[in-house]
């Protein structure tokens, strides 16, 4: 018992030590400023030696390009606004504030949580905000900006640490994203890839959206257990008690009072008001000829999953409208503008802060330092000679490595894939094993990656409840996750595939 206590204090220790070191770095701008600066200079020196590689997805001969060239200075000034506005998660986060700030400002989000979540069993609430992130993910890069925010509102609601149901939340929809009960656009996507290159091999060949269905559905289940009880027995034990001295005077300044009569009737409309919006959706989506189906009445992929966050901004604005008029907040048409820029007063950091991650992204991207990386990586798995399930598990350990530098999940995939499934498929090993194997090192380190655009967005809010809060401390608290993960996803691996069961229908003579 004793040893236990001690392994438990050194990790808390080695944690610890993470969070300082990571907090003495500069502000997270600065350090996007320095990085981008880095990488310029980089990019030079390596193109300065003439370093070249073979593009695995054009088969071209590719080098790494020099940002302080004449073109790669244009490039920097040229890319610069668009870089800025062009970055996706811009987009998404400040749409989807606008109606979840809404709803906080007409009080709805506190009377949901007040109302629902905190009469739920304590040991619940970790669980369906973990739940919530993974199986959230149908919903695409939505989930990264719903999630996380909304997970630290209930801990905080229910008197524990807002920061640990913020990580619970990022852990299920970052570690978890390629997980679910259900097929998803990753499914879609990555199966799309692998059997683009599998054809240019045996043309008769395809690896179908459900090749890892059954695999990922088991992932589920695992991920749901760890991420909670990471969550309950590491990371709030580390966090200790909230402090709300050092939070936003939006975020933690309001008592959490009883639900009214009024406030009870307002939510009840506000719920009809969401059933029938969703019906409306439905009408779109159910028919077989809805418009929200793809080409072929498909919905995955579809216009509804492509457009899923301006119709859950539309959702969110119709039910705190009603809410807000109903209980009697909003009077007049011009409150909902002024309450929605009050809400977006609140992400005025996080704009600032993406300017320069943006603008590192973009240079690491342009300058084929990450595809070069790739490559090289690839390269030495190659030459180490490995068989049988280690140089899958070796496989796994590469993309986690590559995942830091390309995060993009598709586009890491259309990079290895040309490489590695050919190199898999001449030891025998089913190319649907092989993106199955890719899947869970891409997911594993996604929460920890600079190169994750929404890591600089889990930090602005966390830095909402705690303005001490750095890269220090969201890498030592989620670093937890990540390692927990990784692991017990490798063993599920090895087991899964020494037992030879179907990681999908029909695929279950998948091993060389």
């Amino acid at each position: 018992m004793s040893e236990v206590k001690s392994n438990k204090k050194l990790g808390a220790r080695v944690l610890d030590s993470v969070e300082y070191i990571g907090n003495k770095l500069p502000h997270p701008f600065m350090l996007f400023l320095y990085l981008a600066i880095a990488v310029t200079l980089i990019s030079a020196i390596v193109d300065f030696i003439g370093v070249s590689f073979t593009h695995p997805g054009t088969g071209e001969e590719t080098a790494v390009q020099s940002l302080l060239s004449t073109e790669g200075l244009m490039y920097m000034l040229e890319s610069m606004i668009s870089n800025f506005i062009g970055f996706t998660p811009l987009g998404l986060v400040l749409t989807m504030m606008l109606g979840i700030g809404l709803a906080q400002q007409v009080g709805l989000v506190e009377t949901f949580i007040k109302s629902t979540i905190l009469k739920a069993p304590a040991k619940l609430v970790t669980l369906a905000v973990v739940g919530t992130g993974i199986i959230g993910n149908i919903a695409s890069d939505a989930a990264f900006v719903l999630v996380p925010p909304l997970g630290a509102m209930v801990f905080y609601a229910l008197g524990r640490h807002p920061i640990a149901g913020m990580a619970a939340g990022f852990a299920g929809v970052g570690a978890g994203f390629t997980a679910n009960f259900i097929i998803a656009g990753t499914d879609v996507l990555l199966s799309g890839i692998s059997t683009e290159v599998v054809r240019t091999i045996d043309p008769e060949m395809s690896v179908l959206v459900t090749d890892n269905w059954f695999f990922m559905s088991a992932s589920v289940v695992m991920l749901l257990l760890i991420c909670t009880f990471v969550t309950e027995r590491i990371i709030e034990p580390r966090l200790g008690k909230y402090n709300p001295k050092y939070g936003a005077k939006e975020f933690v300044s309001q008592e959490m009072e009883t639900v009214g009569p009024k406030e009870s009737k307002a939510l009840i409309i506000s719920i009809i008001v969401g059933l029938v919006y969703i019906g409306i959706v439905c009408l779109f989506i159910v028919p077989g000829n809805g418009i929200l189906r793809g080409e072929n009445g498909e919905v995955i992929p579809s216009p509804f999953l492509n457009n899923i966050v301006p119709l859950l901004l539309f959702l969110f604005l119709s039910v705190s409208i009603a809410y807000g008029v109903a209980v009697g907040v909003i009077k007049s048409t011009r409150d909902i503008p002024e309450m929605m820029a009050e809400a977006i007063k609140s992400m005025a950091g996080y704009i600032v802060l993406i300017f320069a991650a943006a603008q590192f992204i973009a240079y690491f991207d342009w300058s084929n330092i990450g595809v070069w990386i790739a490559v090289s990586g690839a390269e030495f798995l190659e030459s180490v000679n490995m068989t049988g399930v280690g140089v899958l598990v070796g496989f796994i350990l590469l993309t986690t490595l590559l995942n830091l530098f390309i995060f993009s999940g598709s586009a890491q995939w259309a990079l290895m894939a040309p490489i590695f499934i050919p190199m898999f498929m001449l030891l025998d090993y089913h190319p649907a094993l092989v993106q199955l194997a890719y899947r869970i090192g891409d997911s594993s380190t996604g929460v920890i990656t600079p190169m994750n655009p929404y890591v600089p967005m889990v930090l602005a809010f966390m830095k909402k409840y705690d303005s001490r809060a750095g890269f220090g401390t969201l890498f030592s608290v989620m670093l937890p996750y990540t390692l927990i993960i990784l692991a017990f996803w490798i063993i599920l691996f090895i087991v899964w595939t020494g037992f030879e069961l179907p990681i999908g229908p029909g695929v279950t003579d998948y091993k060389g």
